[in-house]
């Protein structure tokens, strides 16, 4: 019987027996040639990559009563010699390296760690997983394009002040402070949810998102409002036109136009309902006669939404037909037309003097008043307005009161 041919347990026992560490492979049944150096010997085997023969060395040493033999190295591919064997051999006898296995087992060890670490991909794997997350797309590109290549094998606790520096940077060259503010708010959105689940430790440090004045309110004028209520007339695609007509009319988002079916009308009452709007809860706000008037053109569309996508599904991304009307109806570059006709909305209610803050809250449906705060200065303009107005009122009565007085005194006189 060859020796390979003895039962693995057999040759397990035999080593415990002779006081042979169990670990270590058995030796290949070939001719074992010794060196000069005590613990060492070779084998003749042929090369891996050029079939030549060559050396591969070997050691044998003790370690807590067990002996030890193990692979050192081959002599052309890992240019081992004798007396480098020997000094690995001695290294390992005083502890100062470790076997072979110690560092398989350390290499697998270290393998599962990594393979069980909630790193920043993996929390964002999971972090996904979770229901009615809005702006998904938009996160998934930000994840994708910035902070998987920056910070995606890295656990939160492994991540340093310098690494986010290093993305804002890098960012600011070619994108806006706002997207760089929202990539960072996602990193730290998916730590915190880490965090909460108690999978990863947190960051070491406060992430500071860069400060960003989005106080803007993309107003239109008398005339540009005009030329885009003249293209959503001609326009071909009518489903679109009303959509605008209706974030025009209501100020709803462009999420919740996407959203709305037929079964969130109310027609009895007068009422449209956002389900799972911006702020979170669902709200309803009034349906006015104009966008009465535009639902009612929608109707009959054989679709569970009022403005569906092909085959009558929800509608993904609309965005080429609104541009394609923004642009024909010559509306400033920077101008999202969902958007900003829900700023539109805002900023002619404010600035006509007589819907107070709150109520336009209401509308809004702001979670906070201090959303609404941006269009304080229509709604003051327009009040400072009246003021003047009835200034100039009470001037031109107060003129003719004395005017008539006059005319008493002169008749009287005669």
């Amino acid at each position: 019987m060859t020796y390979r041919a003895i039962p693995g347990n057999f040759i397990n026992v035999l080593g415990i027996m002779l006081g042979i560490d169990e670990r270590v492979r058995p030796m290949p049944a070939k001719k074992r040639f010794k060196t000069k150096y005590p613990g060492v010997f070779y084998i003749e085997s042929a090369a891996l990559r050029s079939g030549k023969s060559e050396k591969v060395y070997y050691i044998q040493y003790r370690r807590d009563g067990k002996l030890i033999e193990e692979k050192a190295g081959r002599q052309l591919q890992d240019d081992m010699t004798p007396a480098r064997a020997a000094r690995i051999r001695g290294e390992r006898i005083e502890g100062r390296q470790p076997s072979n296995r110690d560092r398989r087992a350390a290499d697998k060890a270290r393998e599962q760690q990594e393979r069980e670490a909630w790193t920043i991909s993996r929390l964002w794997r999971e972090y996904q997983a979770q229901k009615s997350l809005k702006g998904l797309a938009q996160d998934r590109s930000r994840f994708d394009n910035y902070l998987e290549p920056y910070f995606g094998d890295k656990e939160p606790h492994q991540i340093a002040p310098f690494d986010v520096d290093r993305l804002r940077v890098q960012m600011l060259k070619t994108k806006s402070r706002q997207t760089v503010k929202l990539t960072l708010a996602l990193l730290r959105r998916i730590i915190r949810f880490g965090q909460r689940k108690g999978l990863c430790r947190p960051l070491p440090f406060q992430l500071e998102l860069p400060q960003v004045n989005n106080e803007t309110t993309e107003d239109l004028t008398a005339e540009e409002l005009s030329r885009l209520l003249k293209v959503l007339d001609e326009d071909h695609d009518q489903d679109i036109a009303n959509m605008m007509r209706l974030a025009l009319f209501t100020g709803m988002r462009r999420g919740e136009l996407l959203n709305l079916r037929w079964t969130d009308l109310d027609f009895d009452r007068g009422f449209i309902l956002l389900r799972d709007p911006k702020g979170g809860r669902n709200q309803t706000i009034p349906m006015s006669d104009a966008a009465r008037s535009v639902l009612e053109k929608q109707a009959g569309n054989g679709s569970d939404y009022v403005f569906p996508g092909r085959s009558g599904k929800k509608r993904a991304d609309p965005r080429r037909s609104l541009n394609r009307i923004k642009e024909r109806a010559g509306l400033p570059k920077d101008f999202r037309p969902l958007h900003g006709l829900r700023h539109a909305y805002a900023s002619i209610l404010a600035s006509s003097g007589q819907v107070d803050l709150y109520t336009l809250q209401k509308l809004l449906t702001h979670k906070s008043p201090v959303m609404t705060q941006r269009y304080a200065h229509l709604r003051d303009e327009a009040l400072r307005r009246a003021s003047n107005l009835a200034g100039e009122l009470i001037s031109a009565n107060a003129g003719q009161e004395v005017q008539a007085a006059d005319l008493e005194g002169t008749s009287g006189g005669r």
